[in-house]
């Protein structure tokens, strides 16, 4: 019965979808109302909800005989993670992209006015977009196919047909080994899926506009704030992404320019440059094409990366096995890619006669810079990424793009990035006297000289790393004078008290503070990323148990191996002693494991990690028995910099994203500071 409903409710959307293209669009030209639109949405999204909660249901009742769930469940799988294979395989995550698509499109259509034809446009486009993800779920990538036969206790065929005769397996294969080492993963895909389809909302809203041939930036008032909430989805999800493969994978590190790591990494990119252009755009109607051409972009990078996910293209420990959803995907891909150039190209003309830049030296030449700089970070990924694919596609020959060549390429461009997100904030509009710019921050200057020359003397002789410490320096130093200089002004003018003024501030001004939070986060995050590539140690030790080993200022002793059986695996690890140099000063037990899955013939290492205010020790087996173990021993200096900065870009367009309906209007907070201030 679950299959029978699931299904239904898959074609309940899907016609949904059809009618809500069909409602909006006639409502965009002013031939029909919004009511209909509306009630499409809602339809649609009571249809998506129930089959993803059918989709679990299925999953939590042991229903072997929908095929997915005796693929990817089994019922010795943790509650957790039965909650996550509704998503942790391919034809679930699709359900889940499906679901989050609908609550987006109702959210868009529950509020719209029956003169609202930008709206309903936009709740079209969406409609349209559902159409083809809900199309996938009833053909190619049916969640609720019954299996019809079994062949040695597993499902080896299933049927589209709910009424076909369903065979259950008396035991499900049970889901990824990988996708059930760690609670991160019941996390870290919604937090990308939300990112990603989140971003649906403002390409809908342009491509409406674009039909329409509305001029001005009604659109990206109407977005500003999707955009920035699926900005910190995105964000946060790449985080988690990062946390999870240190702390699960088990090879030393955080990012690895895995493809499908690139490809979550592409549209984090270019929707952050859309995000600082669109200010421009509002503030000066500049920038009207350059901000269409980059919606059109984020939201393309978000399909080709659900391409290379699930379309078995890469090998990866993110991607799905081949499959017909492949091809569909691509096809997709081509049409949004072609036709929304071609729409931009008809109505080009409504925005080429936008103004153009008093002077490159402004806010605005720097923002533009800000933009170049963040589109080039993004071409160089999509270029390391492509190019061993189209080699292999059209040359037959299997090349790999590593660290060395995206640290070559990407490195320089950081370094300006970081420039610029100092400068930037600070830098008047319209023309910039050199005057100006050098008194706001010439303070900052002299900060990032003393860390870099504080960084020197503490030996550290990387110039990577010192140009990185000094350039932090200077935007966490620009941003707490300009904060400063802000609160003083505030409290001359107001008579409040310091943290008065701060609050005032920060809740009347939020996205441009939390846009600094922001920065101040990516600034931490910069520092944690060079300290952990250049100054981290690495080495293999060989311990024999109740002797030590010392490295890097660590001593390490082996106490002993353990089995702990769980109910869905084994639990096989060894106890390390950690201890200060003198291997008499303790700091703590040390368990790195191997599991080990009933599904699975390899087994899955877990590494251990302490993690200090200097350094991060990262212990991993690579051989052993109770007489003796075989340790990786890393060292990563400062790594919590980088869940920490992390988290305060997230809080920042957070902020931004909460506030800005209650504030109001402010004039520029940098404008606003005297002349005597500056």
């Amino acid at each position: 019965m679950i299959a029978v409903a699931g299904y239904a409710s898959v074609l309940i959307a899907l016609g949904a979808s059809i009618k809500l293209v069909w409602d909006g669009w006639r409502a965009g030209r002013g031939a029909g109302n919004a009511t209909a639109v509306r009630r499409d949405a809602t339809v649609l999204f009571a249809a998506a909800t129930a089959s993803f909660v059918l989709l679990e249901l299925a999953i939590l009742t042991h229903d072997f005989s929908i095929e997915y769930v005796a693929s990817n469940t089994a019922t010795t799988t943790p509650f957790v993670f039965l909650l996550a294979s509704g998503w942790a395989a391919l034809e679930g995550s699709i359900v889940l992209w499906g679901f989050v698509l609908a609550g987006f499109t109702y959210l868009v259509a529950r509020n719209l006015g029956d003169t609202d034809g930008l709206g309903t446009m936009a709740a079209a486009i969406l409609g349209l977009v559902a159409v083809f993800w809900f199309g996938m779920m009833a053909t190619v990538s049916d969640p609720f196919g019954v299996c019809t036969e079994t062949l040695g206790g597993q499902c080896v065929a299933s049927s589209v047909n709910p009424f076909a005769a369903a065979v259950a397996p008396a035991e499900g294969v049970g889901p990824n080994p990988l996708l059930q080492n760690h609670i991160l993963m019941a996390v870290h895909p919604p937090m990308l899926y939300l990112g990603y389809v989140g971003m649906t909302v403002p390409f809908a809203f342009a491509i409406a506009a674009l039909i329409r041939g509305d001029q001005g930036s009604a659109w990206l008032e109407r977005t500003h704030r999707w955009t920035l909430i699926a900005w910190v989805f995105l964000t946060f999800g790449i985080l988690l992404g990062a946390w999870w493969s240190y702390e699960v994978l088990g090879w030393g590190g955080y990012w690895a320019w895995d493809p499908v790591e690139n490809a979550a990494f592409l549209p984090w990119l270019v929707g952050t440059a859309f995000i600082h252009s669109a200010v421009v755009q509002r503030r000066r109607g500049m920038l009207q094409a350059w901000n269409l051409i980059l919606v059109i972009a984020t939201f393309s990078l978000t399909i080709f990366g659900t391409f290379l996910t699930r379309s078995g293209t890469i090998f990866s420990v993110h991607s799905f096995t081949q499959s017909p959803i492949g091809p569909a995907l691509l096809g997709f891909l081509g049409v949004i890619v072609v036709g929304s150039l071609a729409l931009f190209a008809w109505r080009a003309h409504l925005v080429a006669s936008s103004p153009r830049l008093d002077s490159l030296a402004s806010r605005e030449g720097v923002f533009l810079a800000n933009n170049l700089l963040l589109a080039l970070f993004a071409f160089t990924v999509l270029l390391g990424t492509l190019y061993p694919l189209l080699l292999e596609a059209f040359a037959g020959r299997e090349v790999s793009v590593g660290r060395p060549f995206y640290d070559r390429a990407t490195v320089p461009i950081a370094f300006a990035l970081l420039l610029a997100m100092g400068v930037g904030p600070v830098t008047p509009y319209r023309v910039a006297r050199g005057s100006v710019v050098w008194e706001r921050t010439r303070t900052a200057l002299i900060v990032a000289l003393c860390a870099g020359a504080a960084t020197v003397l503490l030996r550290v002789w990387s110039v990577a790393v010192v140009i990185v410490v000094s350039l932090a320096a200077f935007v966490i130093a620009t941003i707490l004078r300009h904060l400063g200089q802000r609160i003083a002004a505030r409290r001359r003018s107001a008579g409040e008290s310091y943290g008065a003024a701060f609050v005032g501030l920060v809740t009347r001004e939020p996205g441009f503070w939390g846009g600094q939070l922001s920065h101040l986060g990516l600034a931490l995050a910069a520092v944690a990323i060079a300290t952990t590539s250049v100054l981290s140690t690495s080495e293999e030790v060989r311990i024999d148990v109740g002797q030590a080993a010392v490295v890097d200022g660590y001593c390490f002793v082996y106490e002993g191996l353990f089995t702990n059986p769980e109910p869905h695996r084994t639990v096989t690890g060894v106890d390390i002693r950690l201890y200060r140099e003198d291997c008499s000063s303790e700091i703590g037990l040390m368990q790195p494991s191997v599991n080990r899955y009933p599904n699975a013939t390899q087994p899955v290492g877990t590494p251990a990690v302490r993690t200090g205010l200097i350094d991060d020790v990262y212990l991993t087996i690579t051989s052993g028995d109770a007489n003796r173990v075989g340790l990786e021993i890393l060292i990563f200096p400062f790594m919590w910099l980088l869940w920490v900065g992390g988290l305060l870009m997230v809080a920042g367009g957070f902020w931004a994203f909460v506030m800005r309906r209650r504030a109001p209007a402010a004039a520029d907070p940098v404008e606003a500071v005297t002349a005597g201030d500056a």
